[in-house]
């Protein structure tokens, strides 16, 4: 389909059949190597506005054994000035043209994010390109990239819900694990030490074409893999993806408590590994059951913790970090202090309600047609399309999916979702996290 909102609203949620849907996304999309890129290209309606997007393997898990800080304090050092060009410099192209570029580190990934108007296309590329390829690497940016990046690890190491997701990640995932985060006091102590040769070792390892991921969508122009082609040419480099030779297992259950003084509120995490990556069978009925019980003002959660015992004014379910290894299920709330305890028990007996009885035939007919909507008004901007594209070829899809996908959700049955419940979570292993103004508790 032509993923624009005129035509969401006008199709609705079942207008094309799948078959035709997906020689629209053909039609309309273009797939290619070029100089070692797996290159996407998504032609849509919009008028001379572009989106890239794009990623590598370069994010925090690639750290190893060595300093941890330095993934994300390289991923700050790509917009601080090329070899050719300071940071100012940049600041003033793209402010002459109206244009941005953002990078970000992840778990796994470096990604970074642009939009531009059409005519500007080669130079966002060019300059995309030359922030990758060529970083400066300056001593004095560094030292104020790492003065930044230890103000915001101070700041979340007195945020409960940071620490609460930090503790849980580092409960259910093992050692070695991607996934497994490292604790806000070791980066701390790592972006203090970090140094810029440890830096570029890192970039030398890790920076490059192979396995790096673009997408440039909205009103392609015909000569962008050209464009493409010419900017990144004669580089190469690169590592895949850091993969764990086992999923991540509970067999018991476990309480870690994270004390912060002063708190008005206890974050509180209950959830497992789920063991299984986005691709993998029963993941897709997992995540349906899921948002059943808590996604959105419509879950069972928020339905009975929030709006009939007002114990939280936030809490939901959801399945993480599973793109490119297993992922985590979690239940998210906070508590007042004061109604911590009963927070916990009626999270409890609606997390063990679901898991025993499943979920209903009407609660999956009201939930399919939810999130298959979502879903297509998150494809009617042009950044929102580029997006699921993007995640889309991380877990190993084709463009194709992009219209596979609200037809998978379409066809799971109430004796899918309810199996993939019982046979990847177990209430009786999971780990709760308590953050914030708890009592101190054996870790």
């Amino acid at each position: 389909m032509r993923h624009s909102l005129r035509t969401v609203m006008f199709l609705g949620l079942a207008a094309a059949s799948s078959s035709a849907a997906r020689a629209e996304a053909v039609e309309h999309s273009h797939r290619a190597r070029v100089d070692g890129i797996d290159l996407i290209t998504y032609r849509t309606d919009v008028k001379d506005v572009v989106v890239i997007q794009g990623s590598l393997p370069a994010g925090d898990a690639m750290a190893g054994s060595g300093n941890i800080a330095v993934p994300t304090l390289m991923g700050m050092m790509l917009d601080r000035g090329t070899k050719s060009l300071d940071k100012f410099a940049i600041a003033e192209r793209l402010d002459d043209v109206g244009a941005e570029i953002a990078f970000s580190v992840g778990t796994e990934t470096l990604e970074w994010r642009a939009k531009c108007l059409k005519k500007d296309l080669p130079l966002i590329i060019g300059l995309i390109a030359a922030e990758l390829r060529t970083p400066a690497l300056q001593a004095a940016e560094f030292s104020k990239a790492k003065q930044q990046f230890e103000g915001a690890l101070e700041a979340s190491a007195q945020n409960t819900e940071a620490r609460a997701q930090e503790a849980f990640g580092r409960a259910i995932f093992p050692e070695g694990h991607p996934n497994r985060p490292h604790a806000i006091v070791d980066y701390e102590n790592a972006a203090r030490t970090a140094t810029l040769d440890e830096l570029k070792a890192f970039y030398a390892r890790y920076y490059g074409p192979a396995h790096m991921i673009v997408v440039v969508a909205g009103d392609v122009p015909p000569d962008t893999e050209s464009q493409i082609g010419k900017a990144f040419s004669g580089w190469s480099g690169g590592q895949d993806y850091v993969r764990p030779a086992a999923p991540a297992t509970l067999d018991a259950a476990r309480e870690v408590s994270v004390p912060l003084l002063d708190k008005p509120s206890v974050s509180v995490v209950l959830g497992q590994p789920t063991g299984l990556r986005y691709q993998d069978p029963d993941s897709l009925a997992l995540r349906v059951g899921t948002a059943i019980l808590g996604r959105g003002f419509t879950g069972r959660l928020m339905g009975s913790v929030r709006d009939k015992e007002g114990l939280t004014y936030n809490i939901g379910a959801a399945v993480a970090e599973d793109s490119i290894v297993d992922g985590s299920w979690d239940i998210s709330a906070s508590f007042a202090p004061a109604l911590l305890q009963k927070g916990i028990a009626s999270t409890r007996r609606e997390l063990d309600a679901w898991w025993k009885d499943g979920v209903t035939d009407q609660e999956l007919t009201a939930r399919k047609q939810g999130l298959i909507g979502s879903y297509l008004v998150g494809l009617s901007t042009t950044a929102g399309l580029a997006t699921a594209i993007l995640t889309n070829v991380e877990r190993g899809y084709d463009v194709d999916w992009l219209d596979g996908y609200p037809a998978a959700i379409k066809a799971l049955t109430r004796d899918q979702v309810n199996a993939a419940i019982r046979n990847h979570l177990n209430p009786a292993t999971m780990v709760l996290v308590e953050a914030g103004s708890v009592p101190a508790a054996a870790h």
